[in-house]
């Protein structure tokens, strides 16, 4: 139990932000985490503004159904319900951005996962959907999923010295 507080207060803190409301994703892809905290998404404000050519960090807490290999992380962006994957390349390798653990995880233990996605350039201000961040492993079975919708906002300048 304590184990679980200290990592629900490191994500928060990753974060620097509170904690996310996701739903049930698409097809029942996968179970929700048990917390999702995205950078700047300030809950219940939906949908969440994610700033035009910038990074923004996601960071998940799950629990590992089983003993886990390898994972992949995808993107899905749906129009209506057309499912629109983004390729985010190596940050596809899920295991490269665990915080507290590395592969394989063991069944039953607490996963940090933070992604720092990049929005991008091409998507226009102004855009609105649903959107998905998945987490399979190595036979593509769903291990955890968050789903949200998110609206593309102008870049948020950088101040000097801050």
């Amino acid at each position: 139990m304590f184990r679980s507080v200290l990592l629900v207060c490191a994500v928060l803190a990753l974060g620097k932000g509170q904690i996310t409301e996701v739903s049930q994703c698409s097809e029942n892809f996968a179970p929700r985490p048990i917390l999702t905290v995205v950078e700047g998404c300030r809950s219940p404000m939906t949908p969440c503004q994610l700033p035009k050519g910038q990074n923004v960090t996601i960071s998940m807490v799950f629990q590992a159904p089983h003993i886990i290999q390898n994972m992949r992380t995808t993107v899905m962006a749906f129009l209506s319900f057309i499912p629109i994957p983004f390729d985010i390349g190596e940050l596809s390798a899920t295991c490269n951005f665990l915080v507290n653990t590395y592969c394989p995880v063991e069944q039953g233990e607490l996963v940090v996962y933070t992604l720092p996605l990049p929005i991008e350039e091409f998507i226009p201000v102004g855009t609105q959907l649903p959107f998905e961040i998945r987490i399979s492993d190595d036979n593509n079975v769903g291990v955890a999923c968050s789903r949200m919708s998110i609206r593309i906002v102008p870049p948020i300048s950088k101040k000097l010295g801050a």
